[in-house]
Order: structure tokens, then C-alpha cells, then sequence
């Protein structure tokens, strides 16, 4: 985990602390070599071939005699066949792959070295791939990125205009016109902070040899109609499971011969609001929602049930290997509340702080959880069902 005071290559020499309070949410920075050395964790072949797979989200945006294109995956060989080889300034195109991180653990491992932003705020690695002049057009985007240049070079434009008009019809947010302020050459390794709903427009550029892949750390930034919305469900749940009960029935002993039997009187109104007003909700409320909300997979995501394992050997393998979460798997906590893919587990003492470490690395190392051939005492029995049940459902895996 990254140190708050420890200065990052990664943020360019700043400390996690001086990135959050000058740049998060406020303004761009741009990082040259933030990852040295760096050259993708993919090929552009290996990219089109998770394209082609059946629970991949992925989309081709092509533009063409003026126009705007975009299709969905999963794609074929025949599908990138009938893209221009050498693109021009009429026809250019791009593949975008998203939640790279699920299927790749180099991915995954490269989105940890961004554990100064929180997990509850994290959205996917997406991964892009364009010939020259490829690009998704001028745009904004709602949530935080970082975008960081494997192969190739991609020229980034920015723009403060205050103008978000859209172009009608197209299959993207694209604006319609766009004002450069600043533009720099990305390469290999650097990498760009963009905050959120600023104009930028990313062009592939290529030196004939190699092309662009761009690598997008996506935040996620749930609108507050969202958030509202989800809630108020969540809250629907509790009332259903008897969670929250409101005794009795609607009363009304003082009521009054009424001018208009149609007519919704203001005592209703007012007895029924003051019904209403009883529903209340704590922060233990609001922290379990977001819990299950933020760490609840979407719905393209699929885990594989492991196969059925006996305890003993399930200890046996758990003390040789050590565990770690599924590539699609998101797990936060908050207190002593812990929360795997949308499902809530509690615990206290030692065994919330082995949770703890799990959700915060993603992995529990053998010595984490055994020495000398057992198990450490702090995995108790009931800890160690949890981890044993989560394992079945496709959850958790050993380490290798």
C-alpha cells in the first residue's frame, strides 16, 4: 500500500497527499515516465481476441465520410478485417475494451499501484487501440482517469470552454465544437490525471511502426439522482425483510363529513406524512448501502462456482497457497462490516483485521494465515467458513 508521505514516480515526485489536495477533482497533471520502462500489458492482438469474447464489453468507434460510428462487441475475425489497414483522415477507427482488469492480473496488479484513491471509488481498467488519427473525438467524461500511454503516442488535447453542446445523432457524446487550450505528446509510460467533465480529445498518433494503446484508469462517480434512487430501494428492502417496521394502521376517528367525497383532504395528507416521517435511516443505514451498492457487480459480470471441496483439504490447500480475490471480485469494509460482492459478512477482533488485509491487497499471502504448517488462532471457525463459502461461489481463489 502506498504511504501517504512517500513520494510517487507515479504522481511525478508528488506524495499521495499532495496529489489529493492540489489536483484530485481539480485540476489535470501531466506525468512524464510515471511508470518507467512501461509497454502495455497487452498485445493488440491479445486485445481484439478478449474483444471477440462473449462477456467482454467492448465497442469499435470508427469515423467515416464526416460521421460518427460505434458497434458492439463481441466482434469477429470478419469484423476487423473490414477496417482500413492504413486509416485516413476520412476513416479512422478505435477499439476500446473495458474492465481489462477482470480478465488480466497484470491489470489488476497495475490498478493497486492506485491505492491512494479508494477501491470504493474504482471502476475498471479500459484498454484502447487505434492506428493513426484513431480517437472517440472530443468529449468529457464524468469521473476521474488516468491515462496512462502503453505502446505508441497519443497527442492529448484540452480545453477549460465552458460550451458542452453535443453533436446530434451520434452514438457518443461528442461535442461539437472543441477549443484547445493545452496538448501534449504522450509516449510510452507517461501518463495524463484528468478530473472530471473537462473537454479532452485523445488522437492516436503513429510513427508508422507502432501503433496507439492507451490504458484508462477509470473513477467511478455515481450521480447523486443515482445514488438517491438506490438508496431509496435498499430502503424499500428494509422495510420489506421487517427491518423497519411501522406498527398499526392507517387511523382516521375524527373524520368529517367531507364537501367532495373525491377530494384528498389536507388531515390525510397530513396523517400520512407523519407516517412517513417515521421512516428514518442512521449512517450504519447509509454505510451498509454503500457497502453493497459500490462492491455489487454489474451486470455483465459472471463468476464460476468453484468445485466442492472438504474442509480438510480446503485447510490444507488455504495453509500451502494462501488465498486471493477473483480478478472480478470487489471487496470493502467499513468498521467491522465487510462487503464481497454486494453480499455483507460481519466481524470483530483479529479475524476483521485479517478481512481487513484482504480487502486492502486483494490476497492473504500462506503467512498471513499459517505458520509452521497450521493455521494461525485468529482464523477461527466461523472466519474460516466465510472464506471457505465465498471460495464456492467463484469468489476466491488459491493463490498460485
Amino acid at each position: 500500500m502506498n504511504s501517504k508521505k512517500e513520494s510517487l514516480p507515479l504522481l511525478g515526485g508528488l506524495t499521495p497527499t499532495q496529489f489529493l489536495a492540489e489536483y484530485w477533482q481539480k485540476k489535470p497533471l501531466l506525468i512524464k515516465n510515471a511508470i518507467p520502462n512501461f509497454a502495455g500489458l497487452l498485445s493488440p492482438d491479445e486485445l481484439a481476441g478478449l474483444a471477440c469474447e462473449e462477456y467482454v464489453q467492448s465497442r469499435i468507434v470508427e469515423y467515416k465520410k464526416g460521421k460518427w460510428h460505434a458497434s458492439h462487441g463481441p466482434f469477429s475475425d470478419v469484423d476487423f478485417s473490414k477496417l482500413p489497414e492504413q486509416p485516413t483522415k476520412d476513416h479512422h477507427w478505435t477499439l476500446l475494451v473495458q474492465s481489462v482488469n477482470h480478465y488480466l492480473p497484470e491489470a489488476t496488479a497495475l490498478l493497486q499501484q492506485f491505492d491512494f484513491i479508494p477501491h470504493a471509488r474504482l471502476d475498471d481498467l479500459m484498454v484502447s487501440y487505434a492506428p493513426d488519427g484513431g480517437g472517440v473525438g472530443p468529449h468529457f467524461d464524468s469521473y476521474d482517469v488516468f491515462l496512462l500511454q502503453g505502446q505508441g503516442k497519443r497527442l492529448w488535447r484540452i480545453s477549460d470552454q465552458s460550451d458542452l453542446s453535443l453533436i446530434e445523432g451520434a452514438p457518443l457524446r461528442i461535442l461539437q465544437n472543441f477549443d484547445t487550450s493545452q496538448e501534449w505528446l504522450l509516449e510510452a509510460g507517461d501518463m495524463l490525471y484528468l478530473p472530471p467533465h473537462l473537454a479532452h480529445w485523445g488522437i492516436a498518433v503513429s510513427d508508422g511502426a507502432t501503433d496507439c494503446m492507451t490504458y484508462s484508469i477509470g473513477f467511478r462517480a455515481p450521480k447523486n439522482q443515482e445514488l438517491a434512487t438506490e438508496f431509496l430501494g435498499f430502503m424499500q428492502d428494509k422495510l420489506n425483510q421487517d427491518q423497519l417496521v411501522l406498527d398499526g394502521i392507517y387511523q382516521d376517528a375524527d373524520l368529517t363529513l367531507q364537501n367532495h367525497p373525491a377530494e384528498i383532504s389536507s388531515a390525510m395528507i397530513s396523517k400520512v406524512s407523519a407516517i412517513l416521517q417515521k421512516i428514518q435511516w442512521s449512517k450504519y443505514d447509509v454505510a451498509e448501502f454503500l457497502g453493497t451498492y459500490l462492491s455489487d457487480p454489474k451486470a455483465d459480470v459472471v463468476f464460476e462456482p468453484n468445485k466442492k471441496i472438504s474442509m480438510r483439504a480446503f485447510n490444507e490447500k488455504l495453509i500451502k497457497l494462501g488465498i486471493a480475490l477473483d480478478l472480478k471480485s470487489q471487496m470493502l469494509f467499513e468498521t467491522n462490516c465487510f462487503y464481497l460482492n454486494g453480499e455483507a459478512a460481519k466481524f470483530t477482533g483479529d479475524s476483521a483485521e485479517i478481512l481487513k488485509k484482504l480487502a486492502d491487497n486483494r490476497h492473504l499471502k500462506p503467512n498471513d494465515i499459517s505458520s509452521n504448517g497450521h493455521l494461525h488462532k485468529e482464523i477461527d471457525a466461523q472466519l474460516l467458513q466465510q472464506i471457505h463459502d465465498w471460495y464456492i461461489a467463484g469468489y476466491l481463489h488459491f493463490k498460485m
